[in-house]
């Protein structure tokens, strides 16, 4: 990913903390020869730098991916930035946004107690504290049934790349500008780079 030295994040952990608030990923391999992506949810395992996550089994994706050297996208919030924000004339529209690159070696996940426990983890993630539903309690035949229609895996991570461009080679003046019309919207893209931008030039000073 091309990162000017502005944008480049470096923190791991603020990384890391990105990936678990934004996990529905882009996952890219090689497939017959050709670029190939699927949109999933992983889950990261800080403690072993490992992404989780698992295909539809008819997804043949997975058939020619264990071993690839493969690339997880992970989007953040992004928005337009106009020109007429600024205070001056001379300067053009440019989009703001957050993104991470992991790069990893891809290996299928088989062995079953491994499997149920991402899964599990995968629906305590998201599902709401007030919600009712747990995988624990659903059928032990059903589950059966539902996990031979997936294939697992795990992305032993290699490599991160991160990119956060919030107008950071721009004056401390136009930041605070844009950030004022970032926030007079109900877009919650916006309003997210605006709190960005804002932690970003607290920071800063």
């Amino acid at each position: 990913m091309y990162i000017p030295k502005p944008f480049k994040m470096e923190d791991e952990k603020v990384i890391y903390n990105f990936i678990e608030n934004h996990g529905f990923a882009t996952l890219f391999s090689q497939h017959n020869g050709e670029p190939y992506a699927t949109h999933l949810p992983l889950l990261l395992d800080k403690s072993e730098h490992v992404l989780y996550g698992h295909f539809a089994r008819p997804n043949d994706q997975w058939k020619d991916i264990e071993g690839q050297q493969v690339l997880t996208v992970f989007q953040g919030p992004h928005c337009y930035i106009s020109p007429s924000w600024y205070e001056t004339k001379k300067a053009v529209p440019t989009w703001n946004y957050v993104s991470v690159h992991v790069y990893g070696k891809m290996e299928i996940v088989e062995d079953r107690n491994v499997i149920l426990t991402s899964l599990n983890d995968l629906v305590n993630k998201y599902e709401s504290p007030e919600s009712s539903y747990h995988l624990n309690d659903v059928e032990s035949d059903f589950i059966e049934g539902m996990t031979n229609g997936i294939v697992a895996f795990g992305i032993k991570i290699k490599k991160l790349e991160a990119k956060a461009k919030l107008s950071q080679n721009h004056p401390v003046e136009r930041q605070e500008l844009i950030i004022k019309q970032l926030e007079n919207t109900s877009l919650e893209d916006n309003t997210e780079i605006a709190a960005l931008m804002k932690k970003n030039l607290k920071y800063m000073t």
